[in-house]
């Protein structure tokens, strides 16, 4: 793992998220910034920030910089956060519940000659 960062209590579905994230693993950061633009939900926004805040991670302290594509997302995933519990009136006086759900997005980078090495390894084994 070269660098990871995380975006916590974001106020969308972790199935519509899931919708999104699985577009993008195993892709270069470079892939993954192309298919977040052109991809038309809203769950894209906080993804690409988390994704850009891991390469940004990746980056900091680096005299080398690292290109978009020598960095691959290694892992990402969606879990679910707090619900935020309210009602709302319905009929007959009674009152129905609305959940009101939120996500953790978390996002691992890593090198792709750090990936070609791994699989040199296990082809020569």
């Amino acid at each position: 793992m070269l660098a990871k960062a995380e975006a916590k209590y974001v106020r969308i579905s972790t199935r519509k998220v899931r919708l999104v994230i699985d577009l993008v693993k195993g892709k270069t950061v470079e892939e993954a910034d192309f298919i977040l633009d052109s991809v038309n939900k809203r769950a894209c926004v906080p993804v690409k920030k988390v994704l850009g805040s891991a390469f940004a991670n990746a980056n900091y302290g680096r005299k080398d910089k690292l290109l978009s594509k020598e960095v691959y997302v290694s892992g990402i995933l969606a879990d679910g956060g707090p619900m935020l519990k309210r009602y709302r009136a319905a009929t007959m006086g009674r009152a129905t519940p609305i959940r009101h759900r939120t996500t953790h997005i978390r996002v691992e980078l890593d090198s792709v000659t750090a990936e070609k090495s791994k699989q040199k390894e296990a082809g020569s084994k």
